[in-house]
Parts: structure tokens; sequence; C-alpha cells
């Protein structure tokens, strides 16, 4: 029996050979659909820490008067 990691992985990669065949397509659309809304997120900041002292304010204005 070999212990090394390429003969253990094997199955693995057959099986993942096996399901990009069968379902490569819908894999696709399935990561490009994901990818976008990720993309947005992280160019939004959505990886920048916070620091623990910020806080954070929220300001909301209303223009006019009494309609």
């Amino acid at each position: 029996m070999y212990n090394e990691p390429v003969y253990l992985l094997n199955p693995v990669f057959h099986w993942l050979d096996g399901l990009i065949y069968d379902e490569g397509d819908y894999l696709y659309l399935m990561f490009v659909y994901v990818s976008l809304p990720l993309i947005a997120w992280i160019l939004s900041g959505g990886l920048r820490r916070r620091q623990a002292g910020q806080q954070h304010v929220v300001a909301m204005y209303a223009s006019g008067g009494p309609a």
C-alpha cells in the first residue's frame, strides 16, 4: 500500500474529474453568480479590519418641510 499523499488523494481527484465532466456548466454558472457579489463586497471594503475604538456614525438628512 502506498502512503504518499498523491496516491492517497487519487480517489478525490477522480471524483472531482467526474464532477467537473458531468456538472461543469452548472458549476461555472454558480461560480460566476457567486463571484459578482463577492467582488462587489471586496471593493466596498468588506476585507478591511475594523478598529476596536472606532464608532460608526450614521447621519440622515430630511429635506423640505411639511407638505
